[in-house]
């Protein structure tokens, strides 16, 4: 079988308030626009996956209703495996985001049928964990299955992705399974990489945090990121776009990031791609994300390259740092 992405996590039915700002305790706001899509970080990491390698698969649990059918449909619309998307009797999990004028976000998630996924449905997915693949790991579902799915693929030679948000601790029990760790500032502060504000507090951050995984990834919104993979430490800038809404660009980062292992890029060369890919999610409106390609990517990688020395990059080399 062709190594390919295995993404083991979350479905959501995502409501998207669009508004000048966020409220504040207790304050009423009037809201701008409301749209529905289908999310979770699980699902919107493998129709990520799918827009950049063929044979994504995803495992999860959804509700017999109608969010659940609306989750399975879109994630075949992207060319994702649903068959081992198990049907529940909890409701499906959903999403309530507020995205302010400025792009950023805040959210709260209900998981419903994603705490149904169990150590059993990894089991019943075991054929697909073949060598060379990537398994996309994220926390909105029970640790347990994480901790199943992580030991299965690497007694089978797959590597495993963590992306750990929300964060949660790290059981000590799966470290010893994690490939490549992925977090935020936020989520790298409460696993003990201290306060991640800029590029520099990120390095930091990396090399703590190596204590969980060989390869360590700390983006930093705006700044860009950081990773450390053994001796090799990278960072890279964020690329010029018009910002919408950074709703998804973790995910959009981790979906590009495992395809391109998956297909046999370098850490470095994979680093790259995944920016690309969440700089063209948070250039794009919701609506007409479900439409991308990997062609934009490629586009957004070309028009970097094409630009002069130091032009892109120049927030990072007034740190000092290394530039990938």
């Amino acid at each position: 079988m062709t190594p390919s992405v295995i993404v083991v996590g979350s479905l959501h039915y995502d409501i998207i308030v669009r508004s000048s700002r966020m409220p504040v305790l207790g304050e009423t706001l009037p809201g701008e626009s409301w749209q529905s899509k289908c999310g979770g970080k699980g699902g919107n990491q493998a129709a990520e996956a799918a827009r950049h390698i063929a044979g994504v698969t995803m495992i999860g649990c959804i509700g017999r209703d109608d969010m659940g059918r609306q989750l399975r449909r879109n994630l075949e619309d992207a060319r994702v495996d649903t068959r081992h998307i198990r049907d529940t009797d909890e409701r499906s999990g959903i999403s309530l985001v507020i995205s302010e004028q400025h792009g950023d976000y805040a959210a709260i998630i209900v998981s419903g049928a994603n705490l149904s996924l169990s150590e059993v449905d990894i089991t019943h997915a075991a054929p697909l964990f073949t060598a060379g693949s990537v398994v996309v790991l994220q926390n909105e579902v029970p640790a347990s299955v994480n901790l199943a799915a992580a030991r299965l693929a690497h007694e089978c030679g797959c590597r495993v992705v963590l992306n750990a948000a929300p964060a949660r601790t790290l059981e000590p029990e799966l470290a010893p399974f994690i490939d490549i760790l992925v977090v935020n500032a936020i989520e790298a502060e409460m696993l003990g990489g201290g306060i991640v504000s800029d590029l520099p507090a990120a390095v930091q951050a990396v090399d703590v945090l190596g204590r969980y995984a060989p390869t360590v990834v700390v983006t930093v919104g705006g700044a860009g990121l950081v990773a450390r993979s053994g001796d090799a430490l990278y960072s890279l800038s964020p690329h010029a776009v018009q910002l919408v809404s950074t709703h998804g660009a973790g995910d959009a980062f981790v979906g590009a990031l495992s395809a391109r292992l998956a297909a046999g890029a370098t850490i470095e060369d994979a680093l790259a791609y995944g920016n690309a890919a969440a700089a063209v999610l948070v250039s794009t409106d919701e609506e007409h994300r479900k439409h991308l390609t990997e062609g934009e990517t490629l586009a957004m990688l070309h028009n970097r390259a094409a630009q002069p020395a130091g032009h892109a990059l120049a927030s990072l080399q007034e740190t000092g740092l290394p530039i990938a």
